[in-house]
């Protein structure tokens, strides 16, 4: 069994609930192998999608790489960040986003959910069959004795969810289970990853589009 867990909740919080499970970190602050699943690790060669010949050294910086501002076009140079930093793009500094680009050479600009299904979901597959394979196969091995719990600091499992990012912990988990959006079968309604709704909570200052816009993109 997979489960999906934020990386900002306490160890022992989720040890609560599964108190046997396996934990394992697969963000970019990740200090082990796993590592690697991180969304920002840069595997190299990875081909950016709808553009012929052209590759990215992470899939974070494909997502960043063809996003299109009010202000600027796409920026290639994210492709070859290597780094694991400065690769986010912000709307504070190049206005609203209006979508994605479909390849770099293309007219054609995509909403946030076409996007992540044309750009980010194929790019992180791409990862997970030529880079990964070790470490899918651990986790499947690991989640046939117990319960693996992966952390990802977003926790969305939909991926037609237009407010919020997606989770690429939930990716690995579809991907290792053979369900959509990596495989024909849908996880049925009462398994299906949840999202947790957080609380909400009183606000002085107003959020406005562009704050929403920063969060989500």
């Amino acid at each position: 069994m997979v489960v999906i867990e934020s990386k900002r909740k306490k160890r022992e919080n989720i040890l609560k609930s599964y108190p046997e499970a396996v934990i394992i970190d697969i963000t970019s602050k990740a200090e082990d192998d796993f590592v690697r699943l991180s969304p920002f690790y840069p595997h190299g060669g990875i081909p950016v999608p709808y553009s012929n010949g052209v590759t990215a050294a992470c899939v974070e910086g494909i997502w960043q790489g063809l996003k299109v501002f009010e202000q600027e076009d796409i920026d290639t140079s994210m492709f070859a960040n290597n780094t694991m930093k400065n690769i986010k793009r912000s709307v504070r500094t190049h206005g609203r986003v209006l979508g994605h680009r479909k390849g770099v050479n293309s007219s054609e600009i995509l909403s946030y959910v076409e996007a992540k299904h044309s750009i980010y979901i194929p790019a992180y597959k791409w990862t997970l069959e030529h880079k990964t394979q070790d470490l899918v196969e651990k986790i499947r091995q690991l989640s046939s004795e117990g319960v693996v719990v992966l952390l990802d600091y977003n926790t969305c499992c939909d991926v037609d969810d237009a407010t919020k990012p997606l989770s690429h912990a939930f990716l690995v988990k579809a991907y290792a289970e053979g369900y959509y959006p990596y495989g024909e079968k849908h996880y049925p309604t009462e398994e299906a990853p949840k999202t947790k709704s957080k609380k909400k909570t009183s606000k002085k200052k107003k959020e406005t589009k562009n704050d929403k816009q920063l969060s989500l993109f």
